[in-house]
């Protein structure tokens, strides 16, 4: 049971992680109409930036600042340079110009700071072990990544439902020509929205650092799991986006840690453990699968 429990909670870890990134990917797909696949590389800028400020200060908190600035900044200058003149364009034209900037932030990176992983330590606050039950040791610091996930999509979820920049929002992602009418500077409205998914992968970026290897090409090995959640959350929805990252960590933990086991009931060891990380690579595309089959728009529509 304590082992049960323990990879549940790493489940939802993992799957409040993507809902960072997720949270910022679903706005700029679903408001702007936007395919953004530079949206991990912003993740790696927030990480390095935040990582390098830690590491030079001695100080993790300092770092916290300087991954979120450096994530948005480099998403402002994104949208403002590149992405403002692909609204409209056919989604190939994103995707190929959005690679592009791949290549380019990972040469970038590659030309600072080098080929080797950087490292952060933990700070004192967030080191350790807590013991929530009985015999049930958890990361201090796992636990805080929780706990500022769930802030962040409780503070999501009230900007964007409880407020007027939500409201202009919701309503730009519906018909921008009508809120343009209204004297809505859509562009700006536009850069806003991609700041702050900017800001939200910096974010999860910096987070990651103590418990990943900060290094180049981190944001295309979380990309396409994120994307997925999007799909299966729905295309705009924050609140499917949510549900769908908390499903798919706690699905994808879940594989890892039980079925190469389960498979040794009935196969040879190195076999059950070869096929058992197979299917467990693939178990977020097949639940994505089957989700599409009962609901071909994702769990929840745009804007909910």
């Amino acid at each position: 049971m304590t082992l049960f429990l323990e990879q549940l909670l790493n489940g939802v870890q993992f799957g409040v992680m993507l809902f960072l990134l997720a949270a910022g990917l679903t706005l700029i797909f679903g408001i702007m109409g936007v395919i953004n696949l530079a949206h991990g590389s912003i993740y790696m800028i927030g990480a390095y930036a935040g990582t390098w400020v830690a590491a030079e200060t001695g100080s993790f908190w300092l770092g916290i600042p300087a991954g979120l600035a450096a994530a948005a900044f480099a998403g402002v200058v994104i949208e403002f340079l590149v992405v403002r003149r692909l609204y409209g364009r056919d989604h190939l034209d994103q995707v190929l110009a959005t690679f592009g900037l791949i290549l380019i932030f990972n040469q970038a990176i590659t030309m600072l700071f080098g080929r080797q992983p950087l490292f952060v330590s933990m700070p004192a606050l967030l080191d350790g072990s807590v013991e929530l039950l009985p015999g049930l040791f958890y990361p201090v610091y796992r636990l805080a990544i929780i706990v500022v996930g769930l802030l962040v999509a409780l503070g999501l979820y009230l900007l964007i439902n409880k407020t007027r920049v939500g409201m202009l929002v919701r309503a730009g992602s519906t018909n921008r020509e009508m809120v343009r009418a209204l004297g809505v500077d859509v562009r700006l409205l536009y850069t806003l929205v991609f700041g702050l998914g900017a800001l939200l992968a910096g974010l999860a970026g910096f987070m990651a650092g103590p418990i990943l290897a900060v290094q180049v090409g981190m944001g295309e090995q979380i990309l396409i799991t994120t994307f997925v959640v999007v799909v299966i959350g729905g295309v705009g929805s924050i609140r499917g986006a949510f549900f769908a990252s908390l499903i798919l960590g706690i699905v994808d933990t879940s594989l890892r840690a039980y079925l190469p086991g389960l498979l040794r009931q009935i196969m040879v060891g190195p076999e059950a453990d070869a096929l058992g990380a197979g299917i467990s690579s693939m178990g977020i595309y097949l639940l994505m699968a089957i989700v599409l089959l009962i609901r071909p728009k994702g769990l929840f529509i745009r804007n909910s």
